[in-house]
């Protein structure tokens, strides 16, 4: 009888420590597909793969445009430093957000970036972007965006820029949003007699800007207006020169508003082509028709881009596209 009696017991005992067995596998499994659940992948611009556990709480953006699609996206507590003009009214239609964001930057250095301990660095694909490659050998994250030329780059950018803050969801919302903006602003410009549309040329601080492959001629066509610089045969990166103003002719002149938080003198920028003897000729200068459409919203390259069309045609053709300062595109709850 003792001898049954042990042997039930080790026979329970050896049952016990299954069951237990059985449950701390099951609870290890349950603990992998939860992390699996959380996991995703991107694939950058670059082609680059980047591998993420869980949704990044410390992005760093190191351009407005995507200073503005970020925005967007997350709510400033997830993002540890933006571009230094990101709180400037004049350059940014994000101000206010801008202002919750601890650091901002313009060419920050690896060591600066590396001590803001980012779990994702947004950067673009232009300029000189050899942290990159310093930042991936040294574990932090970095997603490579494209620098777009045309609306559809800009969509590109948003399902990208959705998919690495694992957002996909507010990523096609915010296409949606600007798609349907778009559309509103096309109802009101389609009205608009082909013999009345002006024909419009954009002083830029960037003397390479604004010609066919740049985003900003997307803006103009859908805006109605002529974007003069791509009438003239100009492409993205070539110069526009006071020769080439003389001949274009435009109706209407576009000249900047930038100053850096009031660091540069944009009026001396202005006066260098107002007060030149040489351009006193031109039809927009002699009809006093200068116009200086707000900065924030015309150089747009994220979902306000809405806002550009919309800038222009109301520079242009009047109160019928009315548009009020800050005006941002969100998917945030």
């Amino acid at each position: 009888m003792n001898k049954f009696r042990n042997n039930l017991s080790l026979t329970l005992a050896a049952l016990a420590m299954l069951l237990v067995s059985m449950l701390f596998v099951a609870g290890c499994g349950s603990n992998k597909s939860q992390q699996s659940a959380s996991s995703y992948k991107v694939v950058d611009d670059q082609g680059v793969e980047v591998d993420f556990d869980q949704k990044p709480t410390r992005i760093v953006s190191m351009t407005l445009s995507t200073d503005d699609i970020l925005l967007g996206l997350v709510k400033p507590e997830r993002v540890v430093c933006a571009n230094n003009l990101v709180d400037d009214p004049i350059s940014s239609n994000i101000a206010e957000l801008g202002k919750n964001i601890p650091n901002k930057v313009r060419h920050p250095k690896v060591e600066e970036i590396l001590a803001m301990e980012p779990d994702l660095v947004i950067a673009p694909d232009w300029g000189d972007i050899d942290y990159v490659d310093s930042l991936r050998n040294m574990g932090i994250k970095v997603v490579v965006m494209k620098g777009p030329k045309c609306l559809q780059d800009i969509r590109d950018n948003i399902t990208l820029m959705s998919k690495a803050v694992g957002e996909p969801e507010r990523g096609e919302k915010l296409i949606s949003m600007m798609d349907s903006k778009l559309a509103e602003i096309k109802a009101k410009v389609d009205k608009i007699p082909q013999d009345q549309r002006k024909r419009v040329l954009l002083i830029s601080l960037m003397s390479n800007y604004g010609g066919k492959d740049c985003i900003y001629d997307d803006a103009c066509q859908l805006a109605g207006v002529t974007n003069c610089l791509s009438e003239y045969g100009l492409k993205r990166g070539d110069k526009l020169t006071k020769e080439m103003m003389v001949q274009m002719n435009p109706d209407i002149i576009f000249l900047p508003t930038y100053t850096a938080h009031g660091t540069f003198d944009i009026q001396k920028f202005r006066d260098k082509y107002l007060k030149d003897p040489a351009l006193q000729q031109m039809k927009a200068i002699q009809s006093g028709s200068i116009k200086e459409p707000r900065d924030s919203y015309i150089y747009s390259a994220s979902q306000d881009f809405c806002f550009a069309v919309q800038e222009i045609a109301y520079t242009v053709y009047g109160d019928e596209f009315k548009l009020e300062d800050q005006q941002h595109l969100s998917a945030v709850d």
